[in-house]
């Protein structure tokens, strides 16, 4: 059996590590082709002298050139590459077969949609490619024969629950409604008072999962299972009101899928990133990940609450933008990311984070968005709107 020859973007991040560690475990049946990083050169100096890649991407020039010394002989045999230019080519050149999609953010856009166009198997943790571009990506991907695997925790236990031969249509399949978890983050049983005095520590101090600082934001806020729900319209063609939150504070049942005959179909695991990149790594094989089995008698019980929308407003703005259409959802994700940075810096409370989203889904007009160039448009338009609600709310 020839070894798959994986290009990992955003290697350095929470799961490209991950990724890589599942890789290890299997030499004999994956070969690390690319590994790309933004500023950490460090980590990706040393992923590099571990994998050997035969090309590495920084995100600057200035970068490459840190990572080449760093590298020094070893980076002998490594064409380093630098720039958003050069992730949209090894994101599609031939000496790839798999591309794990692991970009934070707007800028993992390019690339992602770059492997879709070129046809690749697609490990998709990038949602904000579906968030801002979802039309304009699936149509690539059907047009191409590309292959896409969900790597969230929530879209990969979808995707396990549903049947093997899913058409894309919820109701030929017989299921009435996707069940999407969220774990609450932090700050699930905080007053509304307790949240006008969250700092950033405390955001990014997840009770159950390791994740980047952005994300992990996301997830206290409860943006990030808004910029689920979108996602997991475009992966499995479900409607905003098919698609149901469930807050399920021990993060064991990853998603559930209800059908019309009174079955829910449940896929289960220790909250481990690992399992879901495994299962999408060798789909429809299984692999060994380097996860401990679920013990039951340890978990004991597990608990469900409706989501808040009023401790969590960033979850109902997300779904008024799936229900918008069009560039709403792009604008959301600019805004978003505009806002948890601010607030990240010290600049921004954290219960007005979705003030900032709210004000430039009004100040920016809607379109349609059918290009690419419309996509980006948007959320340039985004990010100026929400730099100035930012600007007016702290001054």
């Amino acid at each position: 059996m020839s070894r798959q020859r994986i290009a990992i973007l955003g290697a350095t991040g929470s799961i490209g590590v991950s990724t890589l560690d599942v890789v290890a475990r299997h030499p004999d049946r994956y070969e690390v082709v690319v590994l790309t990083g933004h500023r950490r050169m460090d980590v990706l100096a040393e992923q590099c002298r571990q994998h050997r890649p035969r090309f590495a991407v920084a995100g600057s020039a200035e970068a490459a050139q840190e990572l080449s010394q760093r590298l020094g002989e070893v980076g002998a045999g490594i064409t380093i590459l630098s720039g958003p230019d050069a992730l949209v080519q090894v994101a599609s050149m031939d000496e790839t077969d798999t591309v794990m999609a692991a970009i934070v953010g707007a800028a993992g856009l390019p690339s992602a949609l770059a492997a879709a166009t070129a046809g690749k198997r697609i490990l998709l943790a990038n949602k904000e490619a579906l968030v801002m571009a979802g039309a304009l990506f699936m149509a690539e991907v059907r047009r191409s024969g590309a292959t896409l695997l969900p790597i969230d925790s929530e879209h990969n236990a979808i995707f396990q629950s549903l049947p093997s031969d899913f058409s894309g249509d919820l109701a030929v399949s017989g299921v009435r409604k996707i069940l999407l978890t969220a774990s609450g983050g932090p700050f699930r049983k905080a007053t509304l008072a307790q949240l006008q005095q969250v700092t950033p520590e405390q955001a990014c101090a997840h009770p159950n999962w390791v994740m980047g600082r952005k994300i992990s934001v996301d997830s206290a806020t409860m943006m990030n299972k808004g910029l689920e729900v979108i996602e997991a319209h475009w992966l499995f063609n479900a409607a905003a009101d098919d698609i149901q939150v469930v807050v399920h504070p021990q993060s064991v049942i990853h998603s559930l899928v209800q059908y019309v005959d009174g079955s829910v179909l449940a896929q289960l695991g220790n909250p481990d990133m690992r399992t879901p990149i495994a299962h999408a790594l060798a789909y429809p094989d299984r692999i060994e990940s380097g996860v401990a089995s679920l013990d039951l008698f340890a978990i004991a019980q597990l608990n469900f609450e409706q989501p808040d929308f009023e401790r969590f407003p960033c979850l109902a703005l997300a779904y008024q933008a799936l229900r918008a259409g069009g560039n709403a959802p792009a604008v959301l994700n600019a805004a978003n990311e505009e806002a948890v940075a601010a607030f990240l810096d010290g600049h921004l409370p954290f219960m007005t984070i979705s003030c900032v989203i709210e004000t430039a889904l009004q100040e920016v007009p809607w379109a349609a968005a059918d290009s690419l160039a419309t996509v980006l448009a948007a959320d340039a338009a985004s990010r100026t709107a929400a730099r100035q609600a930012i600007e007016r709310l702290t001054s």
